[in-house]
């Protein structure tokens, strides 16, 4: 039972690749020169088919369903692995193809069903890729639908693809991925297919030859025209061939490559010592390691019975503007074909972009308001230099840090998603607010009003030297507001739903409570009358709570009376905040993204103990 079971899960991979007779052969008894065959044509692809002699074998089982002429019955169904006598259902993932590589389970997990007449047909024509429609024994097509961006040494394999001074070896995998990379440079202009032969060519001519005239130009007054510009024809003369080897083809024992020549066990594989990828480069595409074919010894992409693909030049009439039957070079650079038309990767990422801006409602790149105003105060040349985004709030705390101080400083406004190189060389990590002082660059909002506090400035932030307890109670509040109130201030807006926004809304509000409560009962700000350090900590996101929070989250004004009514408008009226602040409607878009459902106002308050109002 235990030698079934083996059998069982290497039996599909194993008859696919058996001539059929062969495999008959070994299943029926038949002659020994016949079963000798089937064992050497099978130890070439590494399988043991010791025991299908065994007429209690699973695979007999299998093949007694089918009637002496090998017609399979219409009520034939694949066995599980439990060898239970139910049908099982066989899922391919919308692939059109067969998968591939083997796993636990075999190649194909489960015995598939046989198709009405394919066993006849392949022992009578002996030819394995003859078989129905759905196999892998098929064209996957001249174009790959496989996007990698950014793949290892791309630089080096658009430029091996492009020149092709000799052929090329490359897995299907390889092929998929590169290709892609350089399909603006060649045209596909035919396909010759092959009776029963193993592979497929697709001939493609350099983008940059020209096509001859075609249709003639239509005369309907109402057909579209296209814009287009004419290009000079016959630029270049280079053409190649793709030669598509599918699955299984060199495990044949009459597999002759195209072109009539035995195939080099080697290849010219894309990565051989001295080619782009040596040094065993290792990267992960897929499931299947790229770059791994590094050394002399290493196999051939079909070894296997993989798929795989060749590239050569064919032009051989004047390719070298001589007319000497010698194919020639491009007679031009891979600039010159980037130039007139974009791969397909970077079409995709194209596309991409410009249907994610549909969608998505960008942040603002120019400060608005009181903002801009400051902006233009501050945009000369200065020793000090702030780099910041009118939306950030870690931002704006540096800044009013830098108005408070009245220190002289010029104001740089970067794009941090786009990480600038003027922002890359402050903050490595790209990453605002940063600040360049002189030689010195340094980022980290917290750290840097503590700095802007220690150069020459007007008025102090942090309490005196000479009162390290206050000063330590100002740190700690404001770390307070960093590893409590903020994360809370973002986990509400990000809650999409209702019983989410309520709960976050009161561990906000719990949050606010805690340092309402420990500040001067007099105020207005944290410590009395004048605004210090946990003030300037806090400020953008208070002047965010009735900006954004209460447009996206139904966040309720304080009670102008209260402790923490006094505060917002001390906050909210100091010279310092409203130099640095924006108009409404340039938080509530930069928040947008954030934010997507809006809560009903009273029914929040309800939620959340009747409003639950701050001190």
């Amino acid at each position: 039972m235990e030698t079934d079971q083996v059998l069982h899960q290497q039996l599909p991979s194993a008859y696919r690749q058996l001539q059929p007779q062969a495999a008959q052969a070994i299943s029926h008894g038949q002659p020994a020169h016949l079963q000798h065959h089937a064992h050497s044509l099978a130890s070439q692809a590494g399988l043991d088919l010791t025991g299908l002699e065994d007429p209690d074998s699973v695979f007999n089982q299998e093949l007694r369903l089918q009637d002496p002429n090998g017609h399979a019955f219409q009520n034939a169904l694949p066995y599980d692995r439990n060898h239970s006598h139910q049908p099982m259902h066989i899922q391919n993932n919308g692939s059109p193809h067969t998968p591939q590589q083997q796993h636990n389970g075999g190649q194909f997990g489960v015995l598939r069903p046989l198709q009405h007449n394919s066993i006849d047909r392949l022992q009578q024509q002996e030819d394995l890729f003859g078989t129905p429609d759905g196999s892998d024994q098929k064209s996957n097509g001249h174009l790959s639908t496989k996007i990698v961006e950014n793949p290892p040494n791309l630089a080096e394999w658009r430029q091996k693809l492009f020149d092709v001074n000799e052929m090329i070896t490359l897995s299907e995998e390889e092929f998929q991925t590169y290709f892609p990379h350089v399909d603006n440079v060649y045209s596909h202009r035919s396909t010759q297919k092959y009776k029963r032969k193993p592979f497929v060519s697709h001939y493609w001519d350099c983008r940059l030859k020209g096509r001859p005239p075609g249709t003639p130009k239509s005369n309907d007054p109402n057909k579209k025209k296209r814009k287009r510009t004419a290009r000079e024809r016959d630029l270049c003369d280079v053409k190649i061939k793709i030669t598509e080897y599918f699955p299984g083809a060199m495990l044949r024992a009459d597999f002759v490559p195209d072109g009539g020549q035995p195939q080099d066990p080697q290849g010219n594989n894309f990565f051989t010592p001295g080619q782009p990828g040596d040094q065993a480069m290792q990267h992960q595409f897929g499931g299947m390691v790229l770059g791994a074919n590094n050394s002399l010894n290493s196999p051939h992409p079909g070894a296997n019975g993989q798929r795989f693909y060749t590239i050569q030049r064919v032009n051989g009439n004047g390719g070298n503007g001589k007319g000497d039957g010698v194919p020639g070079p491009h007679k031009h650079g891979l600039e010159e074909s980037d130039r007139v038309k974009k791969n397909s990767i970077q079409r995709h990422t194209a596309k991409r972009d410009k249907e994610e801006k549909k969608t998505q409602k960008t942040y603002h790149k120019k400060a608005t308001g009181n903002a801009l105003a400051t902006v233009r105060k501050h945009s000369k040349e200065g020793d000090l230099k702030l780099f910041g985004s009118c939306f950030c709030p870690f931002v704006q705390r540096t800044w009013i840090a830098l108005e408070y101080k009245h220190l002289p400083y010029q104001y740089i406004e970067v794009d941090p998603y786009k990480k600038p190189q003027n922002l890359m060389e402050v903050n490595p990590r790209g990453l605002v607010p940063a600040i360049r002082h002189g030689e010195f660059a340094c980022g980290e909002s917290t750290v840097l009003i503590e700095y802007i506090d220690e150069c020459n400035g007007l008025y102090p932030i942090l309490p005196p030297l000479t009162d390290p307890q206050r000063r330590a109670f100002c740190r700690m509040w404001a770390e307070h507001i960093n590893k409590k109130i903020v994360p809370l201030f973002y986990q509400l807006l990000q809650a999409q739903e209702f019983p989410k926004q309520a709960e976050y809304t009161k561990k906000l509000q719990d949050a606010i409570s805690e340092i309402v409560e420990v500040s001067d009962p007099e105020g207005p700000f944290f410590l009395g009358h004048f605004m210090s350090f946990v003030d300037i900590h806090f400020a953008p996101w208070m002047i965010r709570l009735p900006r954004v929070m209460k447009h996206y989250r139904g966040w309720q004004d304080p009670d102008p009376g209260s402790r923490w009514g006094r505060w917002m408008h001390a906050i909210e009226n100091n010279e310092h905040v409203k130099a640095t602040t924006s108009t409404e409607d340039l938080y509530i878009d930069s928040y947008e993204r954030y934010a997507q459902n809006r809560p009903n106002t009273s029914q929040l308050a309800d939620a959340i103990n009747g409003g639950y109002p701050l001190p």
